[in-house]
């Protein structure tokens, strides 16, 4: 199995745009698939969140910004946004465990747009990556951000897999 993961140290240089031209030409070949990327949500001109869209037109939010600066104790932020992590699980989890249990005999691409921080408060998410990184008959094709600080255990982990390809989108 071969995945390909696409990585920028910087937002808005075409990750989303790159995965979501692929996918297209990918469904127009009649090539089985699946996943899905995140979106930005914007009011006036200004980003308010990030939303997470399935490629079956499923959508729902992953963050938003967050007026009060005070965090509750279940409350998980990435910077001024509030990670609504009950919503991506109903979304992504699903697909991710329809992807795991498709047959071997079919290959099939699975799409993760992206592994990053706000996704990776979800252990959930964590171990539906990883398998659907174990399976043989699924193809992914992702993101992840190139490491600032701290680097982040699963994108390293992806990083270093013999079978990823990682490139680097400027």
């Amino acid at each position: 199995m071969l995945c390909a993961f696409f990585c920028s140290l910087f937002l808005g240089v075409g990750k989303t745009t790159l995965i979501q031209k692929v996918t297209q030409a990918l469904k127009s070949s009649g090539v089985p698939i699946d996943g899905f990327y995140t979106q930005e949500v914007r009011e006036g001109g200004r980003r308010t969140g990030f939303d997470v869209v399935t490629l079956s037109g499923n959508r729902g939010p992953l963050s938003r910004v967050s007026s009060d600066s005070s965090a509750s104790r279940r409350e998980y932020r990435v910077g001024q946004y509030v990670v609504d992590l009950d919503s991506f699980e109903q979304l992504v989890l699903p697909l991710l465990r329809n992807v795991n249990h498709g047959g071997d005999t079919e290959k099939r691409i699975c799409v993760i747009d992206e592994i990053g921080k706000m996704e990776l408060f979800s252990q959930a998410f964590i171990q539906a990556v990883r398998q659907t990184l174990a399976g043989s008959g699924t193809v992914v094709l992702g993101t992840i951000p190139i490491p600032k600080g701290k680097p982040l255990d699963l994108v390293e982990e992806i990083r270093s897999r013999k079978d990823v390809k990682v490139f680097n989108v400027s």
